[in-house]
């Protein structure tokens, strides 16, 4: 069976994973989502303020080997047993999640375009483009709302962090891409035009 593997970069809250979500749902079965989120690295040596002033954008602060040998084995139809994250605790959970193989693997994060080994996996590399002060207002919001961070917090990390590495990092791997997409999950022509390249990829228009 012919597996393709799809990646999806972008800067932080860009509307990475509602394309992805949105392909997944094209294909459902037939698909899974591999986040980059999911592995962070373990830091269950330090205290929670000291994992709160990690430099957590940087490509050293994930395992990407890791994520590389993942996808390797599901290209090769096997599953995997891939770690989980706690964006509150900012340390991995103790719990893996198994993973079945399929047709489409979809490997998303921002980062993912700095690795050459992973960006050479993937068939695809969509990159989501969004402005930067519309992904600055989503990422507070989220982080506040959904990881029990504080305003200020998220500014303080959003200035020292965020903002810097996208510039030096995530920016740059927009070259990479061979579609570059404005208006994330939004953009309806992209991702109709994305869905039905992946359909001929395949060769299965009755996928």
């Amino acid at each position: 069976m012919d597996r393709i593997v799809i990646g999806i970069a972008g800067g932080t809250a860009s509307g990475k994973t509602t394309v992805a979500e949105r392909i997944y749902e094209a294909f459902q079965k037939d698909a899974v989502i591999l986040s980059h989120d999911y592995y962070y690295k373990q830091h269950d040596d330090l205290t929670m303020e000291q994992r709160g002033k990690l430099n957590y954008d940087h490509p050293d602060s994930l395992d990407t080997d890791l994520l590389v040998k993942h996808i390797e084995e599901l290209k090769k139809g096997n599953a995997i047993m891939h770690p989980t994250y706690n964006f509150t605790t900012h340390t991995r959970n103790a719990e893996w999640q198994r993973m079945e193989s399929a047709r489409i693997i979809i490997a998303e994060g921002i980062l993912i375009y700095t690795n050459n080994k992973l960006c050479k996996l993937c068939d695809i590399k969509l990159f989501v483009d969004a402005d930067a002060d519309v992904r600055f207002i989503r990422r507070l919001t989220r982080d506040v709302s959904e990881r029990g961070r504080s305003v200020e917090s998220v500014v303080t990390q959003y200035l020292s962090t965020v903002k810097p590495m996208h510039e030096q990092f995530v920016e740059p791997t927009k070259s990479k891409a061979d579609l570059i997409i404005p208006q994330g999950g939004h953009n309806e022509i992209a991702i109709s035009m994305i869905i039905d390249g992946i359909k001929k990829r395949l060769g299965n228009q009755n996928i």
